[in-house]
């Protein structure tokens, strides 16, 4: 994609003023290639030829495929040392991430990737190959690679929409509703690409008046409705309204952010991740469970509600805790318990503890009846829940901030026995009261935050309920988002 076809697409781009350690201001020899060997931490100073040169420019038009801006790292003119300042910015932006989420988020402790940018670059420059070795630095995963894919054509297809127009507010569009909305909705499905181009209708023998939008909701559009829906993991009833609505409006252009942000995202992980790990997407809330490198299991999550959100974190389980006792944090007894009467306590077996409100063991407690205890300075864990009925909403924002695992007995069963302590966890769950069970092997959980994804098969978009994607957004030079509907409190106390 061409520097000039970027800017033209409706996303309305301004320039992040993300600030870059400026580089040597030696002189330039486009006639000769050579490399001024820098020490670790200084300024490395390289004579550009012209086959560097193109190699470093062809590769920032391509930023795109990265869902970068090429105005991010070259606004055209520069030579010698800008052009060197210009690959390490680049460079560093593929193999660690345009921003620092650490400076973004309040919290953020997944691991980093490492590894030495201008030793590379400087070993890239001594080979003549920039291409080969920028191409190496972004993740090499199918999913980076698909929401790579995925960027180019919605900017494609948002360069030939340029004057989009979202659907204006009203009530819920249903199937057999016809008007102006109605209209806008069907020339919004067909820009997204969930709906195929009306054709031109012929007027003449030698012109055509461009197709009129359909003022009907048909079943045809009803279906796209549907696909789109699923896409975004919403109920698809075929209703335009609240988040299927905000889904609508983002438009190929909102879709195309989506992939670039998930992009960033996934360069700020470690290349190799550990390789038995739970990871947690608290956008889409589910987990998936990896052994030994191997995929083991996906199940649903209830993660944090939009004023509680989970924060981004890596901590490791280090014990299965069976038939947990819940010590009640005081944020939630003052706001939430202090109007309890004793009936209720009593009923839900509460007593008081130390000056706190403590919950006994059994199937009324908050944490359910296994606990998967978690060294974290952030006092975020995994458990089970009473309220199973969460598991099977479309959105599970649900909780205090910790993370309720879908048929976590089961979960921890299986963990118990790869883990070699089974027979431990089946008397502590036998004695159906509070009991500890080590793990041999502490198994890392990432708690992170990806509103668009790869699910094996297909690119899943999810809402922005955490709102978190504009700070990303706004660190790549990029718009806001839209407005999410809010999200349903669920009412019960656990964490």
């Amino acid at each position: 994609m061409t520097k000039s076809k970027w800017i033209g697409t409706a996303l309305g781009l301004a320039l992040c003023t993300a600030a870059f350690t400026a580089c040597s201001q030696g002189g330039a020899n486009s006639n000769q290639q050579s490399l001024n060997a820098a020490a670790p931490g200084q300024p490395v100073q390289v004579e550009w030829n012209k086959k560097l040169e193109k190699q470093l420019r062809e590769a920032i038009a391509n930023a795109p495929a990265n869902g970068l801006k090429p105005d991010l790292f070259l606004k055209g003119g520069e030579d010698g040392p800008a052009l060197t300042q210009a690959a390490l910015k680049y460079a560093q932006a593929l193999a660690h991430g345009y921003a620092d989420p650490t400076k973004i988020f309040p919290v953020y402790t997944v691991p980093r990737p490492t590894g030495d940018v201008q030793q590379g670059f400087q070993q890239a420059v001594q080979k003549g190959d920039l291409t080969g070795w920028f191409n190496s630095l972004p993740p090499q995963t199918d999913e980076y690679k698909a929401l790579s894919k995925a960027h180019l054509h919605y900017l494609d297809l948002a360069s030939k929409n340029p004057n989009f127009q979202a659907v204006s507010d009203g009530d819920p569009i249903k199937p057999g509703d016809s008007g102006d909305r109605v209209a806008a909705l069907g020339a919004a499905l067909t820009a997204m690409g969930y709906l195929p181009a009306q054709q031109p209708q012929q007027t003449s023998k030698s012109h055509a008046a461009p197709a009129a939008a359909p003022s009907h909701y048909s079943a045809q559009m009803v279906s796209a409705v549907k696909k789109l829906q699923s896409d975004f993991g919403l109920k698809t009833d075929g209703i335009v309204g609240g988040n299927t609505l905000a889904a609508v409006n983002l438009g190929p252009a909102g879709l195309a952010r989506d992939c670039a942000i998930a992009m960033e995202r996934l360069r700020w992980l470690e290349r190799n991740p550990p390789a038995t790990r739970i990871d947690v997407n608290t956008a889409a809330t589910f987990l998936d469970y990896w052994r030994d490198g191997q995929h083991m299991d996906r199940r649903a999550v209830v993660a944090g509600e939009p004023d509680k959100a989970t924060p981004e974190l890596q901590a490791p389980i280090v014990s299965l805790v069976a038939y947990p006792t819940w010590t009640v944090p005081k944020s939630i007894a003052e706001k939430e318990m202090a109007d309890k009467g004793q009936g209720w306590l009593q009923a839900n077996n509460f007593t008081m503890k130390d000056g706190m409100y403590v919950q006994a063991s059994g199937p009324k407690n908050s944490l359910g009846i296994v606990k998967f205890d978690m060294d974290d300075k952030q006092a975020i864990y995994l458990h089970d829940t009473p309220a199973k009925a969460l598991f099977g909403l479309p959105d599970r924002h649900r909780s205090h901030g910790c993370v309720r695992v879908q048929d976590a007995v089961a979960f921890a069963n299986a963990i118990a026995s790869e883990e070699g302590v089974q027979d431990q966890f089946q008397k502590a769950m036998a004695a159906q009261k509070e009991g500890f069970v080590k793990l041999k092997n502490p198994i890392p959980v990432r708690l992170l935050y990806h509103t668009a994804y790869w699910d094996g098969s297909r690119l899943q978009f999810r809402p922005d309920v955490y709102g978190w994607d504009d700070n990303v957004a706004a660190s790549l030079g990029l718009v806001r988002g839209v407005k999410w509907a809010p999200v349903q409190q669920s009412g019960d106390i656990g964490p």
